[in-house]
């Protein structure tokens, strides 16, 4: 065999070799599909921009997704705030309504936030669906989830994309308010990941009343994905 011949099928080895390699290495996940499907999901709302998992018996969302783009999420064109609006696509007896949320002393906190969809009257809109909207605690809504929400923007310019999807934890029994009876939740998880570059990273805010803000920081709430339920 020519010595020509045998340096070809060297670098083709050495070519599926790394092929093979990167192929174990890459991690690929699907949380979308793995959190927002048929099982967990009374409904599943798609708004264009964002997917809800909404449950028709806690009158909530379980989790959203959406994706931010890292060229669309810090060029904000819109600056007045749409109103909150009932989701249409919900039967009227699982919709949630604003004055739910009255001398509840919760938030009306955004899953997927205003912040990244600015960048057109659609998607802004999409958000403002109450069926994106959770009861936050104040201080977590206004201090520290909005950390970890303008964090999850830097990674998308500093990766072009990063996928998210929030995930709300409720117990057993969860705590109810207003005249519809909307579910409070324990918690949430906030995932980000983007397959291409083999990056996810994941994050736990508990809803409590009485959290202080003080002092914190969005490392406090790093946590390892697996933990995620």
């Amino acid at each position: 065999m020519r010595k020509i011949e045998v340096t070809v099928i060297l670098l083709l080895l050495l070519t599926f070799v790394g092929c093979k390699e990167n192929s174990i290495t890459k991690e690929v996940v699907d949380y979308k599909s793995k959190f927002i499907n048929d099982s967990n999901c009374s409904q599943i709302i798609d708004k264009v921009f964002i997917t809800i998992c909404y449950d028709y018996k806690l009158k909530a969302a379980r989790s959203v997704a959406y994706r931010l783009e890292g060229n669309l999420v810090n060029n904000p064109n819109i600056k007045k705030r749409p109103s909150f609006y009932k989701e249409p696509s919900l039967e009227k007896r699982y919709q949630i309504v604003t004055t739910d949320y009255t001398n509840s002393g919760y938030d009306r906190g955004h899953l997927a936030p205003d912040a990244a969809f600015d960048w057109s009257q659609e998607s802004l809109d999409s958000v403002y669906s109450l069926a994106n909207i959770i009861p936050q605690a104040p201080q977590v809504n206004r201090n520290m989830w909005s950390q970890v929400e303008e964090y999850a923007r830097e990674k998308a310019v500093e990766l072009g994309e990063v996928d998210v999807i929030n995930i709300v934890k409720y117990a057993k029994r969860s705590k109810r308010i207003g005249k519809n009876r909307m579910a409070v939740s324990r918690g949430f998880y906030k995932i980000l990941y983007n397959n291409e570059e083999n990056y996810k990273e994941c994050f736990y805010y508990s809803n409590r009343l009485n959290v202080s803000s003080r002092d914190d920081n969005i490392s406090k709430h790093n946590i390892n994905c697996d933990t995620v339920d």
